[in-house]
């Protein structure tokens, strides 16, 4: 049995402890600053709770050391504090974190470290990126990479079309960051919110715009090898236009903690939820021109006695399956380890990643 930390006692923390401690396999400490979101931890596991300051780097390094591995649930501005201590105790270090500037710091950790730094596990980064580097795979000469995800309400009912369904930094973060994309072989920056574009899917229509974070380190995989590349995030339509409202013209983007406020206070939470993953990608194979897409929709479901978001499965799921590779000796043990690195068939025959076959590939 191996020990590992969880930092985070959030909906996604829970998940990620639910899985881990339900599968038998490791012994599951979860820490958080926050003594009352310990006493909610959603899990009928037996579970260790530390209430503890991360920023105390001493005592975190300490809480860390002798662990196998620790799993960041935290928001993405505490993931250079956890890396840290992560690479002063010697344990291993996954998180899930969008954001870019941590995921460069994350990477400068990674130089020379004796355990293995895999950041980005979640969704998107992550699973996606796991998908569309398996596509690409596929081709003998790349042309356009396109990733779509979304988790969105299942019965949406407000002007937003939208619920909370994970962390609302994160949400705000992606929104206002500069995003990476590969144009006509060129890496650029693109602004979020941007590049609106509409599209059917099961008879339902989505729109899907650029946020930071979600290509992971794909840019600069795929550099020099691909024509255009790029991630938008789906919503329901209407979302952008009301965001960029908030955002732009009241000047949100400045005052975040007004907007998380408002947010929190005024877009329920919900658990009925679905995430759509859909990533299309086209070039040459054998002369010819072809296009392969892989479209997939995975629903809340009932797991540890409690329904849990999709959005809870999948981004869980994502890390657990990252972890139990790691543990099982079939990824490197040392260094960055980069969500194109893993491969989509071993991922998705992982007892945690089997959440995304549930539903075929097109």
């Amino acid at each position: 049995m191996k020990n590992i930390v969880i930092v985070g006692a959030g909906k996604i923390g829970s998940m990620i402890a639910e899985l881990t401690a339900g599968s038998g396999d490791y012994a599951v400490t979860v820490i958080d600053r926050s003594q009352q979101q310990l006493d909610r931890l959603e899990t009928a596991m037996a579970i260790n709770k530390v209430a503890m300051d991360i920023t105390d780097s001493d005592n975190l390094t300490k809480m860390l050391t002798g662990k196998f591995a620790v799993l960041s649930a935290a928001p993405y501005h505490a993931t250079r504090l956890i890396a840290e201590s992560a690479k002063a105790a010697g344990s291993h270090y996954l998180d899930l974190t969008e954001d870019v500037a941590s995921t460069r710091v994350v990477k400068q950790l990674s130089s020379n470290a004796r355990t293995a730094f895999i950041p980005q596990c979640g969704l998107a980064p992550g699973f996606i990126t796991i998908v569309a580097s398996d596509l690409a795979s596929r081709f003998d000469e790349l042309h356009d990479v396109r990733m779509r995800v979304g988790a969105l309400p299942k019965f949406p009912s407000n002007s937003l079309n939208y619920n909370l369904t994970w962390s609302t930094d994160g949400v705000i973060n992606e929104y206002c960051e500069p995003c990476e994309a590969i144009v006509n072989g060129q890496l650029r920056e693109t602004q979020p919110l941007e590049e609106c574009e509409e599209f059917s899917l099961d008879g339902c229509k989505y729109e899907a715009f650029n946020t930071s974070g979600g290509l992971g380190t794909l840019c600069e995989t795929l550099a020099g090898k691909v024509r255009n590349l790029n991630y938008r995030t789906i919503r329901y339509p209407g979302h952008a236009a009301i965001m960029k409202t908030l955002l732009h013209d009241l000047r949100l983007r400045d005052r975040r903690d007004v907007l998380k406020d408002i947010l929190e206070n005024s877009i329920p939470v919900t658990s009925q939820d679905v995430v759509i993953v859909f990533v299309t990608v086209s070039g040459k194979r054998g002369g010819q021109l072809v296009q392969e897409t892989y479209a997939n929709k995975i629903y809340s479901a009932l797991i540890g006695g409690r329904v849990r978001s999709a959005i809870q499965i999948t981004t869980a799921g994502g890390i657990c399956a990252v972890l139990d590779m790691l543990a099982l000796g079939n990824l490197p043990q040392s260094g960055l380890i980069k969500q194109e690195d893993i491969k989509l068939p071993a991922f998705l025959a992982n007892r945690f990643g089997r959440c995304y076959a549930s539903v075929s590939a097109g």
